[in-house]
């Protein structure tokens, strides 16, 4: 049975666990009510600004530029993978490697790379010693749009010159601060939409061309879709870690309860010890 001392130890060390717990869990809150009301914010304009480029696109030939070409082979494929740079966000980080490990079981006669954006998918990825042709990490606390701009840059580089066929994005969608969706989204080539709207012989004139307008629409479609996903995971993440610090706080107090219990029937078992050593040495002075 653990002595008074070690108990009294355990109990201060779980009392300072819980501070930290406690504190980390209201930090989350802070970020996730601020994460919160920019993906509310971002979210309709990026919806709405890739259905109408998508509309757009299947109104013209794919070969006209080459981030809309299509590639039915898809035999080069790139998978970005979105994760947070810290942990301690319960099953967040868990669950987006488990689903791109799945990803790659599912495509083993195809030659996927990775690009990692959030350091625990690129350290955990480069211990398996998988092929990691770019990433971009340690942003997310200070996340602005221009990291979005510069994974996108990257990536379209690479579609570009490495000649990829197809690029797809896992991430986490925020849904709320206890529920997160993982999605799969092909970001390149742009897929065009496939609505009723195809039947309609409406048309668009493009000034000064058509290559000049996807050339701009395009990047700038990809950049704010890149942005509305960093966003989404944030929040994500933010929701993750505000309930595993909850619960973490919980636990902590659950074990804050049994300790005291322990500790206060090992100080009443001393007592009794000492009382009955009193008692005996009094009565052996009787003799």
């Amino acid at each position: 049975m653990a002595t008074i001392r070690e108990i009294k130890r355990r109990i201060t060390a779980v009392k300072s666990t819980q501070k930290i717990t406690r504190a980390m869990q209201m930090v989350a809150a802070a970020k996730l009510r601020r994460a919160q009301e920019n993906i509310i914010k971002a979210r309709p304009y990026a919806i709405t600004l890739d259905r109408t480029i998508a509309q757009v696109a299947m109104r013209t030939k794919r070969d006209v530029h080459p981030l809309l070409a299509d590639h039915p082979e898809n035999h080069k494929t790139l998978l970005v993978v979105v994760t947070a740079d810290s942990g301690l966000c319960g099953g967040f980080n868990t669950n987006i490697i488990r689903s791109a490990r799945s990803y790659l079981e599912e495509n083993r006669d195809k030659d996927i790379k990775l690009f990692c954006i959030g350091r625990k998918g690129r350290d955990f990825f480069r211990r398996l010693e998988l092929e990691i042709v770019g990433s971009k990490v340690l942003f997310f606390n200070h996340l602005k749009y221009a990291d979005a701009v510069e994974a996108v840059a990257q990536i379209k580089d690479l579609f570009l010159n490495d000649r990829y066929d197809r690029v797809d994005v896992l991430y986490n969608e925020f849904k709320s601060a206890i529920a997160q969706i993982l999605r799969t989204k092909q970001m390149l080539p742009l897929v065009p939409a496939e609505t009723e709207e195809a039947l309609t012989p409406i048309d668009y004139i493009y000034e000064p061309d058509e290559y000049t307008v996807f050339d701009t629409l395009i990047p700038y479609n990809l950049e704010i879709q890149m942005w509305r996903i960093l966003l989404e995971s944030h929040a994500s993440e933010m929701g993750a870690k505000m309930t595993a610090m909850d619960a973490a706080t919980e636990n902590a107090n659950d074990l804050l309860n049994i300790l005291t219990i322990s500790y206060n029937r090992a100080r009443q078992a001393l007592i009794t010890k000492e009382i009955s050593e009193i008692v005996g040495g009094a009565e052996g002075l009787k003799v």
